[in-house]
């Protein structure tokens, strides 16, 4: 192998990059070549453990000599058609004059932020770090609560210009083989330029791409992870996104919080059931006034009625229009405080809402109790965040059939719906479980949640091998 052509060759395939650097050192008559990216790699191991001891070696060189003069551990020996591969991912890749044998030496390095609490799960009491960018530092978060040889890491490549790392993690023992074989097989199957977060998976892993249902879960926090792989689940860390998605997904599992297990288990029971409420409000509420106002007003109070009508009598929109332009309203003011800076969104947000909300009722374009039921909707919404743009969707959705078919509509509508959710399921897992079907085992820990050495079995929602989870004769988990 000629090594300045052999480096030359290389700079071109990378399109002679401004981040791509090579070295030629001469060493007892035999020259040894180095091509790495400046950009990704730690210039000060690659000058003491790599540069240096070969600038220093006397005598002759070859092969053998070679791997024993390099330091870092991470060397490994690589055929020619990975030369490229290795030099994208953070290798120095070493050749030598006359030689067929190629060295990789990974000496990647890129400042990644350290894993802190994430902004979508706080915790009151509980673990508080979570996932990061760099899919090695998220692996050794879930081993730091896996001290056991059952922990499996299988690694797929996603993305034909990408070649993004997705890694499968598992419990063996726990989980059901058959689940991994399938979504290994439908990772390996996808055909798509390049993986840019773990949210590109989503969709093409979920049996109804086009459905607006939620279909595989996600978490940011290690915790979160770990206990839903003790469950049976199948982990997936994307490299380059700190959301690791879970399959199999169930609709229960966004009405649960990692504070829920953290906390007395009566009050867990009766968060949930205000969560519960909270997606009915926020979902129905919008419809249920405007079916109200304009189809079954005879049902409000009178005095209430008398109130509706001295505060919409200026209202120069429809009842409809109205709420609708509310809604709206709030979904901008949602939408630029999520854009601006922190210190200007909080401000842009607040101000927004408290100065167009009051000047708008002043100047007669919306009634006080419009604005509050939108408010108390928008409000609800957030109780459950990670089902926060469903809920937006079905808002509109009901908003317009309680317009048009008052009350009767909305039932029917709600019947429609939960009818669809119904028969969606992914990965042979029913959304709705374990309400539907009704499984007895794992409502201990649905809206209800008993104490946690009364869950003595498995999810049942979804297939895992081992059932049993506590041990009651010793009193201590498995």
């Amino acid at each position: 192998m000629q090594v300045k052509k052999e480096i030359e060759q290389i700079k071109q395939k990378l399109h002679n990059s401004v981040d791509v650097a090579d070295r030629v050192i001469e060493i007892g008559g035999t020259t040894v070549g180095l091509v790495y990216l400046k950009s990704m790699t730690d210039n000060a191991i690659f000058s003491g453990y790599i540069f240096e001891p070969l600038a220093k070696f006397e005598g002759e060189l070859n092969f053998e000599e070679l791997k024993k003069t390099i330091r870092p551990n991470d060397v490994t020996e690589i055929k020619e058609d990975e030369i490229v591969k290795n030099v994208l991912k953070g290798a120095v890749v070493i050749f030598l004059e006359n030689s067929e044998q190629i060295l990789s030496a990974d000496i990647l390095k890129f400042n990644m932020r350290p894993p802190s609490e994430p902004p979508t799960s706080p915790v009151i009491m509980g673990p508080r770090e979570g996932f990061t960018e760099d899919y090695k530092t998220n692996i050794t978060l879930i081993r730091r609560r896996f001290h056991d040889e059952n922990l499996a890491l299988e690694s797929v490549l996603v993305g034909e210009e990408t070649q993004t790392q997705v890694i499968l993690a598992y419990l063996d023992g726990v989980v059901d083989k058959k689940l991994v074989k399938k979504i290994k097989k439908k990772l390996e199957d996808i055909k798509i330029d390049g993986i840019v977060d773990s949210y590109y998976l989503v969709t093409l892993l979920s049996s109804r791409p086009n459905s607006f249902l939620k279909q595989v879960g996600s978490a940011e926090k290690p915790d979160i992870i770990a206990a839903k792989m003790l469950e049976g689940r199948v982990a997936l860390i994307v490299d380059g996104s700190p959301i690791v998605l879970t399959i199999p997904f169930v609709f229960l599992e966004d009405l649960q919080s990692s504070n829920d297990y953290y906390t007395n288990y009566l009050y867990s029971t009766l968060i949930r059931f205000v969560r519960i409420v909270a997606i009915l409000l926020a979902t129905l509420g919008p419809g249920t006034f405007i079916a109200l106002q304009l189809f079954h007003y005879n049902v409000l109070p009178f005095k209430y009625l008398i109130t509706i009508a001295d505060s919409t009598q200026q209202v120069p929109f429809t009842p409809f229009i109205e709420i609708l332009f509310i809604l709206l309203l709030f979904q901008i003011l949602y939408e630029v405080s999520l854009r601006l800076p922190s210190y200007l969104g909080l401000a842009t947000s607040v101000v927004g809402a408290l100065i167009l909300g009051d000047t708008g009722v002043k100047a007669g374009l919306i009634s006080p109790p419009a604005v509050i039921v939108v408010a108390i909707a928008k409000i609800a919404l957030y109780t459950v965040p990670e089902q926060s743009s469903q809920i937006t969707i079905l808002q509109y959705v009901f908003l317009l059939i309680g317009a048009s078919l008052g009350l009767l509509g909305l039932i029917g509508g709600m019947i429609y719906f939960l009818a669809y959710a119904n028969s969606v399921e992914n990965f042979d897992t029913p959304y709705l479980a374990p309400f539907s079907p009704f499984i007895l085992s794992d409502n201990k820990d649905a809206l209800f949640k008993v104490p946690l050495e009364e869950m003595t079995n498995l999810p049942k929602s979804f297939k895992n091998e081992n059932k049993e989870r506590f041990d009651e004769s010793s009193g201590q988990e498995h």
